[in-house]
């Protein structure tokens, strides 16, 4: 089943890019080697050229690299159709990580002199590429409210060289949620590549091709992979053309390759992924109420309670408001440390989307490089808390929340 589009969500998940192993494996081997042989040299030549399908080097791909592209394109294609009305084809390229992906996205699509617009709360790792990376290179970031249309249109009228839109929707670590659609729109008129990060709703609870976009995103350590044990990242692109040329080419010069053993877990972990999102989503449900009634809370971001600005904008484009949240504790930095420190159950930890619940305290680590004015500007306090609710009994998540936050 290596390019169905006429089952369901969950049969993608277990099947989805598989082919059968000339070995008759039930599972698609980790293919541990370093390169591949040919028949003849003139079969070399023609898989070089293209003309012939082939395995080459490892950093160009393996059996269980490509089954995992395949199937992440078929899940984030999944019931959407192409201007023609046809299913829509999608490329995707697996990477070492989502920076990896990220980069291969942007001098993808940049060069020196040119610039892209995105709005505030970005990923801590992607604030830093464009602070601190790009500028070297010539590429300048433009940053806008990306609630305001007007604000953006205006910022796009102005600079001729903004050739890109990059959205992060949910946005980590404040939640806010940007409307794809309308974003899209605006971009896609003034001709600009419009990409979107969307590793916190992943393609069961939000689909941002959908609304035209030309890219979408993941860090496949969280959710994807659901379980922590590899790190990676996919880029996916609707311009297959540009995809098996100029994006490939990128991908493969950059190094930006993943590996056969992580693409085996991330297969893994993608068997049981709607399952896992359900019961995180669930979960998150009951952790955000228990928690906006708390009296050490200031606040809460959670795009499923009604007190969230962005509430309607998320429930209009996902089907469920997701399993990650933050809150601001009322006693700022100290009483975020102190907070960590007294969890006993849920994890301490800066990633997301594993089984277990992992908290952390960005303005102490994952966005410990982001300027303090900056950080605070875009909402990320000294007392911000960042939780990713993971599948444990509810009443032991709860509970140990509550004794970390009264003791």
């Amino acid at each position: 089943m290596s390019n169905r589009h006429d089952k369901g969500f969950e049969t993608i998940c277990l099947h989805g890019g598989h082919k059968e192993e000339s070995n008759r494996a039930h599972l698609t081997p980790i293919y541990a080697t370093s390169t591949y042989t040919f028949d003849s040299a003139e079969q070399a030549v023609n898989i070089f050229k293209g003309n012939e399908q082939g395995y080459v080097y490892g950093r160009f791909g393996s059996p269980t690299i490509n089954e995992v592209e395949e199937k992440i394109a078929l899940l984030e294609a999944y019931g959407l159709s192409n201007m023609n009305g046809e299913p829509l084809e999608l490329k995707a390229i697996l990477h070492a990580s989502g920076m990896a992906a990220a980069t291969t996205m942007l001098l993808s699509n940049l060069k020196a002199g040119e610039k892209l617009i995105t709005h505030y709360s970005l990923y801590g790792g992607t604030q830093e590429l464009l602070d601190k990376i790009l500028p070297d290179l010539g590429i300048e970031a433009v940053i806008v409210d990306f609630h305001d249309p007007k604000a953006v249109e205006d910022a796009i009228k102005a600079d001729d060289a903004i050739n890109l839109m990059y959205i992060e929707t949910p946005a980590n670590p404040t939640l806010q949620c940007i409307d794809i659609a309308e974003l899209s729109t605006l971009g896609k008129s003034y001709g600009l590549v419009v990409c979107a990060d969307n590793t916190f709703a992943t393609p069961y609870l939000q689909q941002p091709f959908k609304y035209d976009v030309d890219y979408v995103m993941h860090s496949t350590t969280k959710f994807l992979n659901g379980h922590g044990t590899a790190v990676g990242g996919i880029l996916i692109g609707r311009d297959l053309e540009k995809m098996n040329t100029v994006v490939t080419k990128k991908h493969r010069l950059l190094g930006a390759n993943s590996n056969s053993f992580e693409a085996f877990l991330l297969n893994n972990g993608l068997k049981t992924f709607p399952l896992r999102m359900d019961k995180h989503c669930s979960n998150a449900e009951k952790v955000a109420e228990f928690l906006s009634q708390h009296p050490a809370i200031k606040k809460v971001n959670y795009l499923g309670l009604e007190s969230h600005p962005d509430h309607h904008i998320a429930m209009a484009q996902m089907k469920h408001a997701g399993a990650l949240m933050s809150f601001e504790l009322k006693g700022g930095y100290d009483a975020g440390l102190s907070f960590i420190n007294k969890l006993q159950l849920c994890t301490s930890a800066v990633s997301l989307g594993t089984p277990d619940t992992l908290v952390s305290h960005p303005a102490s680590t994952t966005h410990v490089g982001v300027k303090p004015e900056d950080r605070i500007k875009f909402g990320i306090t000294d007392g911000l808390i960042r939780l990713s609710v993971g599948i444990e009994n509810i009443n032991d998540i709860i509970e140990d929340l509550n004794q970390a936050l009264t003791n």
